[in-house]
């Protein structure tokens, strides 16, 4: 099957919520200063973005979408810069400018790709400011396919229930990005979607991925909303719905340079892709892909739609029959991602091992792994068990960098880190249709080999790539020392 790209040339996404300027000094440290024991930065550039509502309406039309973006700011040079700058990339702006505050302003300094201050500028708006909008918004409502209320909790959004009552009237859709423990406020939303941070804060502590999706369910209920789109960091994220399977993706292994606004590129990748006329599971496998390729930039950055195509496309096989994206995933989400590929009638294979650094051996295994079935879970041991099974010294790169590299490969779906010296416990959990293991012994050499037989899986021994070895590597390297 052939993924198919959203078309978002007629896409009308139109964002409400809390405007502010993010300026950034970029520099070189070299010294501290002799006044008091802080770097001295010697700047050599300038920036100015918008952020907030202004970030999320900018990524809209950044991937190619027409937005346009309503709030609050000051008859000053910060707004006529955030006008321009988000004019400039075809975004519409409707401002109620105060006379009262000023424009919201962020102030970051920046040296060798890391953020070492912030300075932050702004007053309270009056509670009654966000009143001067109705008048700018409300005909704006019936135009658009899907509306933003992108609250930062600075006052614009001090009756989040006058749009999303307006916006039922119209039929038109409404995503919230929220703001403190409060949900309430967004009852009768399409989809609100909280970090794991926000969301705990308003349900509790979650102690595991069935703690998690019983809880989201009963916010759901309890705020006669549609969805939950719950963004988990380097767990991913979890689409909970009413009535409906839960829907996880594994965070995209790659490096991180800057999280700033990461949850406005998520927001406005679902926001963009619904307006399309996708549905909500593809609107998140793009929001998970979108937010894969904003990390990796520092500042506040866009994602283009050419570029989010690319990785898009980089990630999907023409044998997905879903929209799920490899990746790195914990042992109660494999469970999950198995069950669902289980039920959709795809064949899982499962394998293990140290894997601790990747050689073409490696590479042609699991390639073979991956062709007896539909999907490669490849499970790897912890640093305390390597060492136990190759001795001191080893790992040579560590759990979490082993993870990294092997989910960036084509062949595998899901990777994860089991417990203890063996997988078993994690063959009985998951149930995987075929264990796959290379060597030249018989099956009942391979770890496992009963329990999977017993409840009615294969067992498949494969043959390695000859003079491939890890522990060769090692000892030519340490040679050459």
């Amino acid at each position: 099957m052939k993924h198919t790209f959203p078309n978002f040339r007629n896409a009308k996404i139109l964002v409400i919520g809390d405007l502010m300027l993010d300026s950034f000094y970029y520099g070189t440290a070299n010294r501290i200063s002799p006044e008091a024991p802080v770097p001295v930065v010697n700047v050599e550039r300038l920036e100015d973005l918008p952020g907030g509502a202004g970030n999320v309406a900018m990524n809209i039309a950044s991937l190619g979408a027409n937005s346009s973006v309503c709030g609050i700011a000051g008859q000053d040079s910060a707004a006529k810069i955030l006008q321009q700058r988000l004019n400039a990339v075809g975004v519409d702006c409707v401002f109620h400018q105060s006379a009262t505050v000023g424009t919201i302003i962020k102030r970051r300094v920046i040296s060798n790709h890391q953020q070492l201050l912030r300075m932050d500028f702004e007053t309270p708006f009056a509670s009654d400011e966000w009143l001067n909008l109705k008048a700018l918004i409300e005909p704006l409502i019936a135009k658009s396919s899907v509306i933003v209320l992108s609250d930062y909790g600075k006052g614009t959004l001090a009756d989040p229930q006058y749009w999303i009552n307006l916006a039922k009237q119209h039929q038109v859709q409404v995503l919230v990005d929220p703001k403190g423990q409060d949900f309430a406020k967004y009852r009768g939303a399409d989809l609100i979607t909280p970090n794991m941070s926000e969301f705990e804060a308003v349900v509790g502590k979650v102690t595991s991925e069935a703690d998690l999706i019983n809880k989201a369910q009963k916010l759901i209920e309890q705020l006669d909303i549609n969805a939950l789109l719950i963004t988990r960091s380097e767990h991913g994220m979890s689409l909970i719905r009413k009535d409906e399977p839960e829907f996880h993706l594994p965070a995209i292994a790659k490096e991180v340079a800057d999280v700033t606004g990461a949850g406005d590129t998520v927001i406005s990748t679902l926001a963009a892709t619904l307006a399309a006329g996708e549905d909500l599971e593809k609107a998140v496998t793009l929001a998970n892909v979108a937010a894969s390729i904003v990390v990796s930039k520092l500042g506040t950055a866009t994602v283009s739609g050419p570029e989010l195509q690319l990785e898009y496309e980089r990630h999907q096989g023409e044998n997905n029959t879903d929209h799920s994206i490899a990746g790195v995933v914990t042992a109660e989400q494999l469970k999950l991602a198995v069950e669902q590929a289980k039920q959709r009638g795809e064949k899982v294979v499962f394998t293990n091992g140290c894997f601790d650094i990747l050689h073409a051996g490696h590479v042609s295994y699991l390639q073979q792994a991956r062709a007896q079935g539909d999907r490669l879970v490849l499970a790897i041991n912890t640093d305390e068990s390597v060492t136990k099974l190759k001795g001191i010294g080893r790992p040579i790169n560590s759990a979490d960098r082993r993870l990294a590299v092997l989910a960036g490969l084509e062949s595998v779906d899901w990777v994860t880190c089991f417990e203890g010296d063996t997988p078993e416990a994690l063959l009985r959990e998951i149930q995987p249709d075929i264990l796959v293991k290379g060597g030249d012994y018989d099956k009942k050499g391979v770890v496992g080999w009963e329990i999977v037989e017993g409840y009615g899986g294969e067992v498949r021994v494969m043959g390695m790539t000859p003079n491939c070895s890890t522990t060769a590597i090692v000892e030519k390297i340490n040679q050459g020392k």
